[in-house]
C-alpha cells in the first residue's frame, strides 16, 4: 500500500519541512524560496556582473564600482536618447490631422487658450493645416467626453510650437521618451539589474504601438505615462518602507538581522511621500481617461499587499491585522483623496470659466436639486457633466471598421490605420521606379515578434508568481491586468487595439524577465550562460529587426504597394 504522507527531508526541523501541497506542486515547477538573510530579503542588493568580464574589456578592478554607479543612470539615459531620436525624427510627418487628432489637437488648442473646449466646425482641419494663424477659436463650448489632463499636455506643445502637427505631437513624444527612461529605471529596481532594466526600456523603445502613439496627439499615451509613473512611485515606496523596517529590527553580535514580532506588528512607518506622489499620478491618469480609475484600484490593492509581505518578512505573526491597524488608513488617505483632489483640480479651466459645456447647469436646469443647499453650483454642474459622459461611454456601441475585441489584442488581431494615402510613382515621396503606386500608412501596430513573445512572457510571469511566489512577477501581472482586463467588461462597446498601449510597458518588463530566465540564474556554469546568451540575443535582435522592417508602416513612409502587401502578415491588418 502506497503512503501519501509527506516525506521529511533529512537535516531539517519539522517546521522547515515542505507541506503536502508544496510537494504536489513541485511537479509543476514549484520551488520553495532559497534561504537568504533577512536583510537581503527586505532590501535585496543589486546584482553585479561576473568579475571575469572586466579584463575582457580592459577595465581595471578599481574602476568597476565607479562604472557600475555611472551605468545606473548612464544606461537608461542612453536608451532614452535612442528612443527620443526615433520619436522626434520627422515628427511633423505626415503633415495631416490623422485619426482622432481631429478631436484632441483642436480641443487642446482651445483649452490652453481659453480654459474650455470649443465647438469646432467639421470642415476646419484643412484650413488649420494651410494657415493655423487664420483660424479663430470657437467661443461656443464643445461637448467633450474625456477629462482635460491629456489635452492640457498636448496644448503645452501647441503653445510652444504653434497649432501645427509638430506642435500638437511634441509633448506626447516627450512623454513617450520619458516613459522609456522610467521603464529602464523601474526595471532596474524591480529586477535589481541594470542590464535587465535597460533591456526592458529598449524593448519599449522599439515597440511599434508605443512608437506610433508617441508620435500621435491622442490621450492614451499620456494615460500610459501617468500609469507607469504611479507604478514607479509605489515601487520606490515599497523599497523605502522595507528599508525602514530593516533599520528598526534588532541585530545580534554578528551584525545579523533578526525578525521581531513586536516591531513588525507595531512600527509606524510615518510620512510616505512616494505614496502621495503615486496618488497624484493616479489622479492625473484618471484625469486623462477614466480607465485610469481601474488602475488606481489595482495599484492600491497591490501596494497594501506589499505592506503585508514586508511585515510578514519582518516577523509579524498576523501581518494582515498589523497592516489593517497601522497601514491601511494612511495608505488610503495618501492615495485616494489625493487622486480625487488632483482630478478635480485638473478641471480648473472649466471651473473658473462661465462658458464651459454644462457649466451653468446647476443654476438653470439643476436649481431644484435636493443638493443645492450643500454643494456649490460648480461641483453639482461638474457632477452632472460626469454623469452625462458616463452614459455616453457605456452606450457607445456603434460599429467601426477598426474596432476589436480585447481577446485579440495580445496577438495584434486588428490594428488601427491612422492614416493612408496611395501616391503614384514619382509623386509625394513614392520612388519613381515603383512598378505601381505606393502606400503611405500610419498603422497602430505593435512590433509583432515582441507581442507574440509577450504571449509566452505573460504565461511565464503567471507561472513565476503562482508557483515561485515571485512578487515581481505578481506586480507585472497586476499592471497588465489593470490595463487590459477591465475592457472585457464592455464586450458590446466600441473599443480599439490602441487602448492596449497602457499596459505595453509592462509587457516589455515581462519579456525582459523571461529573457533574464533564458540567460540563466546566478551561479550557472559557462555552458548554460553561453546557450542562454545566444538564445536571448537572437530573440532581441529579431525584435529589433522586426521594428525596422515595419518602420515604414509606423511613420507613413511611402513604399511600393508590393512591399506594403508583404508586411500585411495577417488578413485582418488590411
Amino acid at each position: 500500500m502506497t503512503s501519501t504522507a509527506p516525506q521529511t527531508v533529512p537535516g531539517k526541523d519539522a517546521d522547515e519541512q515542505p507541506s503536502g501541497w508544496q510537494q504536489r506542486l513541485r511537479r509543476f515547477g514549484y520551488a520553495p524560496r532559497p534561504v537568504i538573510g533577512l536583510r537581503e530579503r527586505l532590501v535585496p542588493p543589486y546584482t553585479r556582473p561576473s568579475e571575469r568580464i572586466w579584463p575582457v574589456f580592459g577595465i581595471r578592478p578599481e574602476r568597476v564600482n565607479a562604472l557600475l554607479r555611472a551605468s545606473a543612470w548612464g544606461g537608461p539615459l542612453l536608451v532614452a536618447l535612442v528612443a527620443g531620436l526615433l520619436r522626434f525624427w520627422n515628427l511633423g510627418t505626415p503633415k495631416a490631422v490623422i485619426f482622432d487628432e481631429t478631436y484632441y489637437a483642436k480641443d487642446a488648442w482651445a483649452l490652453i487658450n481659453q480654459g474650455y473646449e470649443g465647438s469646432w466646425p467639421k470642415d476646419i482641419d484643412n484650413k488649420i493645416l494651410r494657415d493655423p494663424s487664420s483660424v479663430d477659436i470657437p467661443v461656443d463650448p464643445g461637448y467633450v467626453v474625456h477629462p482635460p489632463v491629456g489635452k492640457w499636455i498636448i496644448g503645452i506643445g501647441e503653445k510652444l510650437f504653434d497649432f501645427t502637427p509638430f506642435g500638437w505631437r511634441f509633448m506626447v513624444a516627450v512623454l513617450g521618451t520619458l516613459s522609456v527612461l522610467m521603464i529602464c529605471r523601474i526595471g532596474r529596481r524591480l529586477f535589481r539589474s541594470t542590464f535587465l532594466g535597460c533591456l526592458a526600456g529598449l524593448l519599449l523603445a522599439v515597440d511599434g504601438l508605443h512608437f506610433v502613439m508617441s508620435r500621435t496627439a491622442l490621450l492614451d499615451l499620456v494615460l500610459m505615462f501617468f500609469v507607469v509613473a504611479a507604478f514607479g512611485c509605489l515601487l520606490i515606496d515599497r523599497d523605502w518602507a522595507r528599508a525602514k523596517l530593516a533599520a528598526a529590527l534588532p541585530l545580534d553580535e554578528n551584525d545579523v538581522l533578526h525578525p521581531d514580532r513586536r516591531i513588525a506588528e507595531t512600527l509606524r512607518l510615518g510620512w510616505r511621500p512616494w505614496r502621495i506622489a503615486a496618488g497624484v499620478m493616479l489622479g492625473l491618469a484618471a484625469g486623462t481617461k477614466w480607465n485610469g480609475l481601474y488602475v488606481m484600484v489595482a495599484f492600491c490593492v497591490m501596494a497594501v499587499l506589499w505592506d503585508v509581505g514586508a511585515r510578514r518578512t519582518s516577523g509579524a505573526s498576523r501581518p494582515y491585522r498589523a497592516v489593517i491597524r497601522r497601514d491601511l488608513l494612511p495608505a488610503f488617505v495618501s492615495t485616494v483623496p489625493v487622486a480625487i483632489v488632483t482630478y478635480v483640480l485638473s478641471w480648473s479651466g472649466w471651473i473658473f470659466t462661465d462658458k464651459g459645456y454644462f457649466r451653468d447647469w446647476a443654476e438653470n436646469d439643476g436649481k431644484d436639486s435636493s443638493w443645492d443647499w450643500l454643494l456649490p453650483d460648480w461641483l453639482r454642474s461638474l457632477w452632472h457633466y460626469e454623469n452625462e459622459v458616463y452614459d455616453f461611454h457605456v452606450s457607445l456601441t456603434s460599429g467601426h471598421t477598426y474596432e476589436s475585441n480585447p481577446w485579440s489584442w495580445i496577438v495584434l488581431g486588428r490594428p488601427v490605420s491612422y492614416y493612408y494615402e496611395d501616391p503614384k510613382a514619382g509623386e509625394a515621396g513614392c520612388p519613381a521606379d515603383a512598378a505601381d503606386k505606393c502606400a503611405s500608412e500610419v498603422l497602430a501596430l505593435g512590433t509583432p515578434l515582441l507581442w507574440w513573445a509577450a504571449c509566452f512572457a505573460i504565461c511565464y510571469v503567471l507561472w513565476r508568481w503562482f508557483f515561485r511566489r515571485d512578487w515581481r512577477a505578481g506586480a507585472i501581472a497586476c499592471a497588465i491586468a489593470a490595463g487590459w482586463v477591465p475592457w472585457f467588461l464592455y464586450q458590446e462597446r466600441t473599443i480599439f487595439l490602441f487602448y492596449a498601449v497602457v499596459f505595453v510597458p509592462f509587457l516589455c518588463l515581462a519579456v525582459a524577465m523571461m529573457i533574464g530566465a533564458i540567460l540563466g540564474p546566478p551561479g550557472s556554469d559557462e555552458r548554460r550562460r553561453a546557450i542562454g546568451a545566444i538564445g536571448a540575443g537572437v530573440l532581441v535582435l529579431l525584435i529589433i529587426w522586426n521594428f525596422i522592417y515595419f518602420h515604414p508602416l509606423y511613420t507613413g513612409t511611402p513604399i511600393p504597394v508590393e512591399d506594403w502587401r508583404d508586411r500585411m502578415w495577417l488578413d485582418t491588418w488590411v
